[in-house]
């Protein structure tokens, strides 16, 4: 599950061709996307408030993802999490569209090679997948990992990205 947060968010949702996703943030910054299953699979928390205008440019950016005009996020985001873990957040933005990289690479591009369990972890608790692409990471034998949408939900991310299997 996400972690809950302390200040009251706003949440919307979107249709996408992974399910609905639950949107949330501040007015100002997108603090979470929720897949509607898997592991990571989230609801509005007591105390949210749904604004779905608050989220138009979220879904915008989201739609030309998913339609192939656009490889990227330009939203202002809002990470709760520790240092360690907003460092591999920050170095999961900086995997190109259509490429993926193991864990252990990603663990060496923070600076902690031999962190990969901990990288792992950290990429899990992703609280933006999708546009911060934690999908991009697989195992180092090039087999797709967990992910908190379903294993499906990555697969179908990564061959939307033009992602084959080895």
């Amino acid at each position: 599950m996400f972690q809950v947060y302390r200040s009251a968010l706003a949440y919307g949702h979107h249709d996408t061709p992974v399910g609905r996703l639950l949107l949330a943030g501040d007015g100002a910054r997108l603090h979470l996307i929720a897949f509607p299953t898997g592991s990571k699979a989230g609801q509005a928390q007591p105390g949210w408030r749904r604004d779905e205008r608050l989220f138009d440019t979220v879904r915008a950016q989201l739609d030309a993802y998913f339609a192939g005009s656009s490889t990227g996020f330009d939203l202002p985001l809002h990470f709760t999490g520790t240092s360690f873990q907003k460092s591999v957040w920050a170095a999961l933005r900086d995997i190109p569209f259509g490429q993926t990289i193991p864990y252990a690479e990603l663990a060496r591009r923070i600076g902690r090679p031999t962190a990969s369990r901990a990288v792992g972890a950290a990429n899990g608790a992703n609280p933006l997948p999708i546009v911060v692409p934690c999908h991009r990471v697989i195992g180092a034998d090039g087999s797709l990992t967990g992910f908190g949408g379903g294993i499906d939900t990555k697969r179908f991310l990564l061959e939307h990205e033009g992602w084959r299997p080895a």
